[in-house]
């Protein structure tokens, strides 16, 4: 008599309205594939909303759900996930926040994806926790909650709460998930099925630029971004930067030129800029802390760099309601 199989793996999906469609996808597919490549379906998933209405991702698409998290019996299963994005807040209700707190209880797992971190801290899951979010928020986050340990990793595994920064990192924990639950060879084939080469472990950083061939083709140049990045509150110069890597400035603005089409300092110019816009347009900071931590002597050069490049004011931006959807 053959074994019995065992169960399959149990997943809700909670997605918050104002998500991205990419993060969605990285989510489930994942598992879809890994379902359609077994014998036995290994896997089984309902997505719902935080109210059992329809969910509104980023650019106005409209997905279907199988019922409410807040209402009714509440969920259980193997794994929840909660993914979210910056605009999260408009839909926390009391009650949400009431059954998350619970949610360790019901589910083995509890994992938040991008802004979904968020939605665990304030249920109370991540005191005392190593946990992860979107490259974008980790100061606010860690600023916010001060008794998490916030990480800039990939996607963090810290007993039974699960966290990751983005629509890849999911794809990369979701791949962990199915190497976990089935075996390493699942995993590769699933990552197969989507011409997608697994590079990043969980512990790699989130780069808050992503390089990809450039890294590849240019080890100098995405070494000098790389230090750009890291020093957007406190600019370093061209020739410090050069100094750095062992070059000279004119080789260094020639490798720029060639590859980006711009000089270094404007492309510096850019990445702080590009961080403030984010900034205005995703946080209540002051115009003020901003020009600080993005590297302006004073708000009025910040505001004049800012609109020399936008072509609106700071303030202008934050009151248009602009919004730069996080990937």
């Amino acid at each position: 008599m053959p074994a019995s199989l065992p169960p399959p793996f149990q997943v809700t999906v909670l997605a918050v309205s104002g998500s991205t469609m990419m993060t969605m996808a990285s989510v489930i597919d994942p598992l879809r594939a890994a379902n359609r490549l077994a014998p036995n379906p290994p896997f089984e998933w309902q997505l719902v909303s935080t109210n059992g209405a329809d969910i509104e991702f980023t650019g106005g698409l409209v997905f279907p759900v199988s019922g409410s998290f807040s209402g009714g019996r509440p969920a259980t299963g193997n794994m929840l996930i909660v993914v979210a994005s910056f605009d999260h807040q408009k839909y926390v209700t009391p009650e949400l926040l009431a059954r998350l707190g619970q949610a360790l209880r019901n589910f083995d797992i509890v994992c938040g994806v991008e802004a979904g971190t968020w939605l665990l801290a304030r249920a109370g899951l991540v005191d005392g926790k190593e946990v992860t979010t979107h490259w974008e928020d980790l100061e606010n986050l860690q600023h916010a909650y001060p008794d998490a340990d916030v990480s800039d990793a990939r996607f963090v595994i810290d007993g039974r709460i699960w966290t990751c920064g983005g629509a890849s990192p999911a794809f990369d924990m979701m791949l962990h998930l199915i190497e976990t639950q089935q075996s390493p060879q699942a995993a590769l084939e699933v990552a197969s099925v989507f011409v997608y080469d697994r590079l990043h472990s969980a512990q790699d950083k989130q780069p808050t630029t992503s390089l990809g061939i450039l890294e590849h083709n240019e080890p100098t140049l995405a070494a000098a971004i790389r230090m750009m990045e890291n020093n957007l509150d406190a600019p370093v110069t061209t020739a410090a930067i050069a100094r750095r890597l062992g070059i000279s400035v004119k080789t260094l603005e020639t490798r720029f030129r060639r590859a980006l089409k711009v000089t270094p300092g404007h492309y510096y110019l850019g990445l702080r800029l590009q961080l403030a816009r984010k900034l205005v347009t995703d946080t209540r900071l002051g115009m003020q802390e901003i020009a600080i931590r993005t590297g302006f002597g004073s708000q009025s050069a910040f505001s004049r760099a800012f609109r020399t490049m936008f072509d609106q004011s700071p303030l202008e931006v934050r009151h248009g309601g602009a919004q730069i959807a996080p990937s």
